[in-house]
């Protein structure tokens, strides 16, 4: 089992609201969307939701041509498995979402924005199997799922179900009003997406079932496999309705008050009004934690491979996109899996092909190796996208990691951001914050969310830009 931290308990966010409602919004959510897009410095900034990261090769191919008629000629891969194109002209977001609709990746215009599934990336592709070892629910079985007995649970299909029944208008609960921040985890066991530390999370316990739970934290329910999209939808309504009988303006679960959280009593009777058998899971509880995929050729049964990479720095160029689509059309099984770890996942290559085709996607740019120093590295968008950042982040991270020392797979995750606010920065452990202050960095090394302090004991260093590759280097090799 993975030595990944636990999550944080699912305590209240701090806000300016009363205790009994959770924080008060001054605004509504901004958070932006296909058709909703975002004005930044450096143009309309689009946010293509992509439930469970899910791709055909037609549709990144349509992302990377989009991105170069009408953007900027790259695509940011973001924090919860979905993509941005930023650099858009102004006028073109119908345009881009005609082109979107064509493709399949703008099923609804309602329901948009929640659309944020994650979903364990690796699933299938490894031979991991949520039976293998122990987990949150290790009872016996209370349904049945759609394959025999011993078949390992298949989360990219609870993913491609799930977005139907959030895009359906007859999926037996309103959704639309949820934010665009609100985060559907679908874990095959292994917890990757566990420490994403989702608002509505489903957990594949072994054949035929599942735990659903709000949050990270127990109690749960157990619910049959087959049931696990349908249920997930009801424990988001279940939200919706704590959400409203305490008046709260919440966009997350942990943004309520803890007394006023959904409970797993009401949604058990919300889910035997739908038909929906539910067992209660003991609490408290321990969620399965575990890692991200690493780079590297994945090993898995029936002689395959899959190829894992990441994006530097998040951010990927048309012609990167199109070296890895070709070689999934061509060589592999034609699916793009893009992770929450802004990486990608590309399955279906015979045992000999996989490590040149891995050869291949180092010399396009793609981080391959764990021991790279761009290995969990990230940074916010910063100058000249983003007026209220201090620096050019993303320059100033690539000169650091080109001359830094190689990370190894141990290191620390660092995260470089141009203000306060740290746009999509990396949760569910420990991490660098590489945060810009005007006339160089401050570097500091947070546990989990970390608030509004560092990692308790550890002192943050200042450094300008020529003392940066040595602070974050040794920053990110704390234990």
């Amino acid at each position: 089992m993975s030595t990944t931290p636990a999550p944080p308990p699912d305590r209240a966010v701090p806000g300016a609201g009363a205790p009994s409602a959770g924080p008060v919004r001054e605004r509504g959510d901004a958070c932006p969307g296909a058709l909703r897009l975002h004005a930044a410095d450096d143009g309309a900034l689009a946010r293509i939701r992509l439930p469970g990261g899910l791709l055909t090769v037609s549709q990144a191919m349509e992302l990377a041509r989009i991105s170069e008629d009408l953007g900027d000629g790259h695509l940011d891969l973001t924090s919860r498995g979905n993509v941005q194109l930023r650099g858009l002209a102004e006028g073109c977001g119908g345009t881009v979402a005609g082109r979107l609709r064509e493709h399949g990746m703008l099923p609804s215009d309602r329901h948009d924005r929640i659309r944020n599934v994650a979903a364990s990336p690796l699933c299938g592709l490894d031979g991991w199997r949520a039976d293998s070892g122990p987990g949150p629910d290790s009872g016996s079985a209370s349904g049945s799922g759609p394959g025999p007995e011993g078949t390992p649970a298949d989360v990219q299909a609870w993913a491609r179900e799930l977005d139907e029944l959030l895009c359906a208008d007859d999926a037996g609960a309103d959704l639309t009003a949820l934010s665009g921040r609100f985060l559907f985890g679908l874990d095959d066991g292994r917890g990757d997406i566990v420490a994403l530390r989702p608002d509505v999370t489903l957990i594949a316990s072994g054949p035929g079932r599942a735990g659903l739970y709000f949050g990270t934290s127990g109690p749960g329910l157990r619910v049959a496999a087959a049931d696990a999209p349908r249920a997930a939808v009801l424990a988001a309504a279940e939200f919706l309705a704590a959400r409203e009988a305490c008046g709260s303006t919440a966009w997350r679960v942990r943004e309520l008050p803890a007394g006023r959280r959904p409970a797993a009593g009401g949604l058990a009777e919300r889910l035997a009004a739908a038909g929906i058998a539910c067992t209660p899971l003991p609490s408290p509880l321990r969620l399965p934690l575990g890692e991200p995929p690493a780079p590297g050729v994945v090993t898995g049964p029936g002689g395959l491979r899959a190829l894992s990479v990441t994006a530097p720095l998040g951010r990927l160029t048309s012609t990167q996109v199109r070296v890895v689509s070709r070689m999934a059309l061509e060589s592999g099984g034609g699916e793009v899996r893009v992770t929450p770890w802004r990486g990608l996942v590309v399955p279906g290559f015979p045992a000999a092909k996989a490590p040149g085709l891995l050869t291949v996607l180092a010399n396009a740019g793609f981080v391959t190796s764990a021991d790279s120093a761009w290995h969990r590295a990230g940074a916010c968008a910063g100058r000249p996208g983003c007026a209220k950042s201090l620096a050019d982040v993303r320059a100033d991270a690539a000169d650091c990691l080109a001359g830094g020392q190689p990370a190894g797979a141990a290191a620390l995750p660092v995260y470089w951001s141009g203000c306060e606010r740290r746009c999509g920065h990396p949760g569910g452990g420990p991490w660098v914050d590489v945060l810009a202050t005007g006339d160089g960095y401050r570097v500091t090394v947070r546990d989990q969310d970390g608030g509004d302090g560092g990692r308790q004991g550890a002192v943050p260093r200042t450094v300008t830009t020529a003392g940066l590759a040595g602070a974050v280097a040794a920053a990110r090799t704390t234990t």
